[in-house]
């Protein structure tokens, strides 16, 4: 490693040893996770009953009005290209007329309809002297939609999903960005509190969220009067990855300086340890809706909320009694039942413990971050699954798992999935004194992944980090609760707002 090399590493705040770690993942890459089964309504995902939902509601409710405060973490940082994959390569085409049926036709026949339309007009109005009807009425469909996603129109192409026009209202059309927060303002504050959001955001794009946030708070705070509170950051530097070439060895760009790139969504575990609260929400900044289809997603924010607080009550009761010294046979077993039917973790160490040293073990079982993730029945929506897997220390428990986590034998398990994750996940990051949680430390380095990816024409291996709901969260306390299709709404292409769910 060249003297250049090492004050690249020391400019990130990267080690040596971590950079030859990550080179040797290239050689090894990474084990695939042992599955015991998928996880399914009464099998490791809860299925809770009116009187269930009514309790969790409730105890949110209680929480907040106690003085209890919450934030909502939202990855914000993905740039809306993949959106607009269809119309990308319309515009690079040689013909007017879209395919019939085809996303761009739909774009086409709707466009009146889409939130973005008046910003489309004046646009096509400024480039062109005419409007979208008049390029319509000309067949210059391919200037249309180049006003859409190129950067000498509206840039959709380009900008951060965050930041796109996705709903109408009366009084003008809201962003993502605009949508969470009127989402926190009914989840996640009590009446005339405080509001705290944080936005993870990309360098080339934060200067872009500061000034909408500059119009949007103001407005949501007269709106819900609420006073907001808004952070942002961005992925450190430290968790960047060093990329290979194909066989392995560094990846040097054209004046020789070696190439690091984002580490993935687990970089985020770093930010989100971060966060000044002890409960977090975390959602993906597309997965909102307007005001009129929204009930079901804060009726559901609350429930998962509430029964994350009463679980983490049972817990932090056990900690002072073990802690005390004073806990009996009869309460030992109960603690066990706990672990095994409500966080589902099974460890075949707790056999052959003495009681002096299973109370240690309880400790340390029940002394950890908890989340509660919503799970949505599958249907035909991708999205990583929940499994129950085995853990590095032998125990078990429930695990969010991509693809690229199983191994082929496994692979069945997928096939029989029964529910999906809609990453509607709340979270306790504090432990029981009120300290925060090291979150880093509850990471499982070998759930990383090796993608194929380019740069300067040349191809290489990037090296991805552990998922932050995936390996980031491997040690984690994890409860799995079944949510309704109605709290699932993403974005993934331009058409899906014209679903209902996205329109008045």
């Amino acid at each position: 490693m060249t003297d250049t090399d090492l004050k690249t590493l020391a400019s990130k705040g990267i080690s040596p040893e971590q950079v030859e770690s990550q080179l040797n993942r290239f050689k090894t890459g990474f084990p695939y996770l042992k599955i015991i089964d998928s996880a399914t309504a009464g099998h490791g995902i809860m299925r809770l009953s009116p009187e269930q939902q009514k309790a969790a509601a409730g105890r949110w409710e209680q929480y907040l009005a106690d003085g209890g405060e919450a934030c909502k973490f939202v990855p914000a940082s993905g740039a809306a290209s993949r959106m607009f994959k269809s119309l990308f390569s319309f515009v690079d085409g040689d013909t007017d007329t879209p395919a019939p049926g085809s996303d761009v036709a739909a774009v086409l026949d709707h466009i009146e309809e889409f939130a973005f339309y008046n910003a489309l007009n004046a646009v096509c109005l400024e480039n062109f002297g005419k409007s979208v009807a008049d390029l319509r009425s000309e067949g210059r469909n391919r200037e249309i939609i180049g006003a859409i996603i190129l950067g000498s129109g509206l840039n959709y192409g380009q900008l951060p999903k965050g930041l796109l026009l996705f709903h109408s209202y009366s009084e003008g059309p809201r962003t993502p960005l605009e949508e969470q927060i009127a989402e926190g303002a009914a989840t996640a504050v009590k009446p005339g509190g405080t509001l705290h959001l944080h936005f993870t955001v990309s360098p080339d794009h934060r200067k872009l969220f500061e000034q909408k946030l500059a119009q949007a708070v103001p407005a949501a705070e007269a709106r819900y009067g609420i006073k907001i509170e808004v952070g942002l950051s961005e992925q450190k530097a430290s968790t960047d990855t060093i990329a290979a070439n194909p066989d392995g060895t560094p990846f040097r760009q054209a004046d020789g300086t070696l190439l690091f790139r984002p580490g993935g969504h687990g970089a985020l575990i770093a930010n989100l340890s971060d966060i000044d609260s002890a409960v977090v929400f975390i959602k993906n900044i597309d997965n909102v809706v307007p005001d009129s289809h929204r009930e079901s997603t804060i009726e559901w924010k609350k429930i998962l909320a509430g029964e994350m607080i009463l679980i983490h009550d049972t817990i932090a009761e056990y900690l002072k009694e073990l802690r005390g010294g004073n806990c009996t046979i009869e309460r030992q077993r109960e603690m066990i039942a706990f672990l095994h039917d409500t966080l589902q973790v099974r460890d075949p160490r707790m056999k052959t413990l003495s009681d002096a040293d299973l109370e240690g073990f309880l400790i340390e079982k029940f002394n950890r971050p908890l989340r509660v993730c919503g799970m949505v029945v599958n249907e035909g929506e991708p999205g990583g699954g929940p499994f129950i897997s085995v853990n590095p220390d032998g125990s078990s428990s429930p695990q969010i798992l991509e693809s690229h986590q199983i191994a082929p034998e496994f692979k069945e398990l997928m096939t029989k999935a029964t529910h999906f994750n809609p990453v509607d996940l709340v979270c306790y990051i504090s432990d029981t004194d009120g300290k925060p949680f090291d979150l880093p430390r509850y990471v499982d380095a070998a759930t990383g992944f090796i993608s194929h990816k380019s740069a300067h024409g040349r191809e290489l291996l990037a090296l991805e980090l552990p998922g932050l709901w995936n390996g980031a969260m491997s040690d984690w306390n994890t409860v799995f609760i079944e949510v309704p299709a109605s709290t699932f709404n993403p974005v993934k292409t331009v058409n899906d707002l014209l679903r209902p769910a996205h329109r008045d």
